[in-house]
């Protein structure tokens, strides 16, 4: 007998014995379904190293797609809440004339109170304003040295007594104008030389929520082209990975597998991508996050909503959202590939 009819008996048998193990294994299928699920897991393992270079790079895309997700929703978040804060910060100064008397201070705090938009008012006379400039300049040697018995006389009489209001909408204040533009006392008693602060950091707060607003977008439309990247990759991988074991599938259909059973080891080896790229986004984005922390911070954006997520048990939860989001991004991309195939096969 030659060599060449000795390797087209082994080659004959070789495909003997695979048709008799996958019999074996879809009659088994039916009465072991927990052994049968083994197996599917233990095949996409298997292909998930079989194409690890491919695998690798399907995890990479999908794990910055759920990365720039996870950006686009913290940038919006802390954005919002630093507008939010600047808000709640904001009060409006009204400048009355010098040595304004307590009870004229009470009579105009009483009038603009009735405003529905009013939250609180807080009235300081001249004497006030001076001792809160002092504590304002406490640590300035030179300052406190030349503020002798006279200076500080000179300084009262000439110093403001002011009106600090916070409302409940800094977007809504006319009627607030209204009253200290036309009501007679408060035109009586406004000083000349300082006009009401209506507008302090209201450019400041129209930036942040704009850019709040791009980065929400921006961030979407950014998620939506890598999510898109990552679908075709893991795609492509699963359509490799079909077409490298088309003939086993092939034998696995004569001996009357079914669909589920071929289709599942393709979706264990697109979801073990997925698992990973979600553990992985996770942790980058948490000491991405907790590293660029304090210096947001140190810019004034407010980044406690986030933090009091990932400084919690909440963290596990965030782990398991991107697990979830990795799992379900490669059973969609998988899915679509093996029902392509097996609705071509």
């Amino acid at each position: 007998m030659g060599r060449e009819e000795f390797k087209m008996k082994d080659e004959k048998s070789l495909k003997k014995d695979s048709k008799r193990g996958l019999k074996v294994m879809h009659r088994s299928k039916k009465y072991h379904p927990i052994r049968n699920e083994g197996r599917v897991i233990k095949y996409g393992a298997k292909g998930f190293l079989r194409n690890f270079w491919l695998s690798s790079a399907a995890t990479i895309v999908m794990a910055i797609t759920m990365i720039i997700l996870f950006i686009t929703i913290v940038a919006s978040v802390i954005l919002t809440s630093t507008a939010e804060m600047m808000r709640d910060k904001i009060d409006i100064t009204i400048y009355f004339k010098p040595n304004t008397s307590d009870e004229t201070l009470a009579e105009l705090s009483n009038i603009i109170s009735k405003d529905s938009n009013i939250k609180s008012v807080v009235v300081s006379n001249s004497e006030q304003e001076y001792e809160k400039f002092l504590s304002e300049n406490a640590e300035s040697e030179e300052i406190i040295n030349i503020l002798d018995d006279e200076m500080k006389k000179l300084m009262v009489d000439n110093m403001q007594a002011t009106m600090r209001i916070k409302v409940y909408n800094i977007d809504d204040i006319q009627s607030i104008k209204d009253i200290v533009e036309n009501e007679e006392t408060f035109v009586a008693n406004l000083d000349d030389d300082f006009s009401p602060t209506y507008d302090v950091n209201r450019a400041e707060i129209a930036t942040i929520t704009s850019w709040a607003q791009i980065a929400r977008t921006g961030g979407i439309i950014l998620a939506i082209v890598f999510l898109v990247v990552s679908v075709l990759i893991v795609f492509s991988t699963i359509r490799m990975a079909i077409f490298s074991r088309r003939e086993e599938i092939y034998m696995m259909k004569l001996v009357g597998a079914d669909k589920s059973f071929i289709r599942g080891p393709f979706l264990v080896e697109a979801e073990i991508c997925g698992l990973i790229a979600g553990v992985v986004a996770a942790t980058a984005s948490y000491f991405g996050f907790m590293f660029l922390a304090p210096k947001l911070t140190g810019y004034g954006i407010d980044v406690s909503v986030i933090l009091d997520v990932l400084e919690s048990n909440k963290l596990i939860i965030v782990y398991l959202v991107f697990i979830a989001g990795g799992l379900l991004i490669g059973r969609i991309s998988a899915g679509l590939a093996v029902s392509k195939y097996l609705h071509k096969a």
